[in-house]
């Protein structure tokens, strides 16, 4: 069964959750406060499926919980819990790495199916899903499986999250023409395309150390100087 860690302070809103996630068959744990979340998934010992992130949290805040994860290699999904209408703090958010979120308060069913959406891998919020759009597709020396949210390459297996799933297709089904930031914002994450973060950058980074021989000369993920990027497969 999935597991998953609810971080959140307030208890009733953590109870409520867990309450409700157990019904839907999943393993539910609840770190209150950002050091104990950050400590339980440092642990070694310790395996989540996915981490619902609030990010107003005391010791340490949810930005630095999610930078500490990803700071690691862990690119276990994200969900986060902002506050509504606060489009600074869901922006850093995801600059920090989340791959999906909901701003409070938040209907407890467009909770669940963004839960179900994480832990299946399967679903493309938004990302088009063509005939044929899940067959493996070569970059390089690295193979896509669009289907199991996994890249084969020379050195080993990952697993994609959500977003860097959607970032990819993104890029794919130009079919190497260039796409501009606020493309790929409004197409992967919803966010208006004139939105000011550098989010689309960060997952850029990420997915060239997975495909790239040397990331920091980039052979597939190529940037167009004032446009965005495009794919060289």
């Amino acid at each position: 069964m999935p597991r998953i860690l609810i971080v959140e302070d307030e208890a009733h809103l953590a109870e409520g959750l867990q309450y409700n996630l157990e019904a839907e068959g999943h393993v539910v744990e609840i770190a209150g406060d950002g050091r104990v979340a950050a400590e339980v998934l440092a642990d070694p010992a310790q395996s989540f499926d996915l981490v619902i992130l609030d990010l107003m949290l005391p010791e340490l805040s949810g930005f630095e919980v999610a930078r500490r994860v990803r700071a690691v290699g862990n690119f276990i999904p994200i969900l986060i819990l902002t506050a509504k209408d606060d489009s600074y703090d869901l922006v850093r958010g995801l600059e920090e790495g989340a791959d999906d979120y909901l701003t409070k308060p938040f209907r407890l069913d467009e909770l669940l199916a963004r839960v179900r959406g994480l832990l299946r891998r399967r679903r493309w919020d938004g990302v088009s899903a063509e005939p044929g759009s899940h067959r493996p597709v070569a970059i390089g020396e690295t193979t896509v499986h669009f289907d199991r949210f996994e890249l084969e390459t020379p050195r080993g297996s990952v697993s994609l999250t959500t977003r860097e799933a959607g970032l990819l297709r993104a890029l794919v089904d130009r079919r190497g023409e260039a796409v501009t930031r606020g493309e790929l914002l409004e197409e992967v994450w919803g966010l208006r395309p004139d939105t000011r973060t550098r989010v689309v950058d960060s997952f850029i980074v990420r997915l060239r150390r997975y495909i790239e021989p040397d990331p920091s000369r980039p052979r597939h993920i190529l940037s167009v100087r004032g446009h965005g990027y495009r794919l060289a497969r």
